[in-house]
């Protein structure tokens, strides 16, 4: 007991000491300078606290050390004499308020005695000295760089360990700080508390807002010298040179695709991987962008906040709309020439070149160069037909033939041939019939040299060279190359004849037989 009293009047004393030395060299001190130091202090621990925001609140849960002495009142007695400043006093991992007064609430207070703030406890006063003495006794024991807090040691250990205790409740993306977090989930709530006082853009980050503000306070000192644009960062203007340079430094390792931008490149990963961490809270449709997200959600909440001065309709994407008034197609095919309104068509385009198809069926193997054409391939393994028609009940697998079936009910038929006026339900069938104005053959035989205008036809006249007949009868088993040949047969076993002269009342097997029928009746009235 006489050597734990001896030892803390020694420490005692030494503090004093120390404490009366600082006062004497710092004693001028003005509270200009003060702040000049809390700047100092927000430079210091502001560097690790911008990687690692997190509220102060958690570093003071993370960090109390059980100081009960600090409720102790000692309104009799100079608070500064009992401060502890060496490396044994403890830390509760409060961040360093900057120096201005409090008001004293009646409370027994610790004021600074070199910016008189009012401090309400004694570990807190001893944190705040730390501002002014720039001490840091909490070093890290594998890269050697010191805090001021013992929170700020234990957060910064993180980056050694790998250790993220924060998880995404929604995504499941863990993080090494708590602070990280918060902002990570205004990705999922579309919160952005900073909005700019100018033009009213909000933003999630004050970072991202303070960005943004240059737009309008700062000059755009520098300047592309190809096409003069103006930027406020030099490595602004570099990213930009590129569109000009076609540089695209960053490749992707799975399929070699190069991108002027990392953030693009990380985007593009996401077709790879399959990663969309943009969940829709109505829907649960995911995507692979923020801002595709962001358009999603338009779709539920019926908004269209861009009015067309046009045409007076409200859009979802003003910019790609007005296009179709202006007839502007920007992004044309560096092959072929081919321009399109939308940068996504572009894509889409160039795999016709490149004949990349990124979509593969996970049943048969078969690529697809659009998403969409995979989709409406699976019907096929699945038997899907969603799309009725209302008149028969007939379904169909895609919407497009439920188009063109509709047309046998209503008879449409909105494909003219101008030279004859023919008309015919689906656009493929007037070009084809189109061949017969032009005499095109494109289809020609490998082994006569005879040409067919249709693939169909030369498919089955194939069948002469090779003697295939694959519809055979189910009755006499005579065989057909053709499966019109076959239906015809077919009748002469159900005596069936459609086909009844108009004249006599004689029925026929073929539509053939009583054309040549009604020749005898045309030569009976000559």
């Amino acid at each position: 007991l006489t050597y734990l009293q001896n030892k803390q009047k020694n420490k005692k004393e030494q503090e004093e000491l120390w404490i009366n030395q600082q006062g004497e060299q710092l004693q001028d001190i003005t509270k200009d300078a003060c702040r000049s130091t809390g700047q100092m202090e927000t430079e210091d621990g502001g560097d690790e606290r911008a990687r690692n925001p997190e509220p102060s609140s958690e570093a003071e849960t993370e960090d109390s050390d059980d100081w009960d002495e600090t409720t102790e009142a000692q309104s009799d007695s100079n608070p500064l004499s009992e401060v502890p400043l060496s490396h044994d006093s403890p830390d509760v991992g409060e961040k360093p308020a900057s120096c201005s007064k409090t008001k004293n609430t009646g409370k027994s207070t610790f004021p600074c005695s070199l910016c008189g703030k009012q401090l309400t406890q004694k570990g807190k006063l001893s944190r705040h000295m730390r501002i002014h003495t720039g001490e840091k006794p909490f070093p890290c024991s594998l890269c050697g760089k010191r805090f001021a807090q013992k929170g700020d040691l234990n957060r910064h250990m993180r980056i050694h360990t790998g250790e993220k205790p924060f998880p995404c409740s929604l995504c499941g993306t863990a993080f090494a700080h708590k602070g990280t977090l918060e902002l990570h989930m205004r990705n999922h709530t579309g919160e952005k508390p900073f909005p700019c006082s100018l033009c009213g853009t909000a933003f999630a980050r004050k970072g991202d807002l303070n960005t943004h503000m240059r737009i309008h306070t700062e000059v755009k000192s520098v300047v592309c010298s190809l096409c003069g644009k103006g930027f406020t960062e030099k490595g602004t203007l570099k990213t930009h040179m590129r569109t000009h340079t076609g540089e695209k430094p960053f490749v992707c390792s799975l399929c070699g695709k190069g991108f002027a931008q990392k953030g693009h490149l990380e985007l593009h990963m996401r077709i790879h991987t399959g990663e969309k961490p943009f969940r829709c809270s109505l829907c649960g449709k995911q995507f692979t962008e923020k801002a595709k997200l962001n358009r999603h959600m338009r779709i539920h909440t019926g908004e269209k906040p861009f009015p067309c001065s046009f045409c007076g309709k409200g859009k979802r994407d003003l910019n790609t709309h007005m296009r179709i008034h202006t007839g502007e197609k920007p992004f044309v095919c560096s092959l072929c020439g081919t321009a399109f309104a939308q940068k996504g068509n572009l894509n889409k385009h160039m795999r016709i070149h490149t004949g990349e198809k990124p979509f593969p069926c996970s049943l048969c193997g078969k690529g697809f160069a659009q998403k969409g054409t995979l989709e409406l391939h699976m019907r096929i393994h699945t038997g899907e037909k969603p799309f009725p028609c209302s008149l028969c009940g007939t379904a169909f697998a895609h919407k497009g033939t439920l188009e063109l079936h509709m047309r046998n009910h209503t008879g449409e038929k909105p494909f003219v041939c101008s030279l004859c006026g023919k008309q015919f339900t689906e656009k493929g069938h007037l070009k084809l019939h189109m061949r017969i104005h032009t005499g095109e053959k494109p289809f020609v035989c490998s082994l006569c040299g005879k040409g067919f205008a249709q693939k169909g036809d030369i498919n089955t006249h194939m069948r002469t060279h090779t003697g295939e007949k694959p519809f055979p009868c189910s009755l006499c088993g005579k065989g057909f190359t053709q499966k019109g040949n076959l239906n015809k047969h077919m009748r002469t076993h159900a005596a069936e004849k459609p086909f009844v002269c108009s004249l006599c009342g004689k029925g026929f097997t073929e539509r053939g037989k009583l054309n040549r029928h009604m020749r005898t009746h045309a030569s009976e009235n000559l």
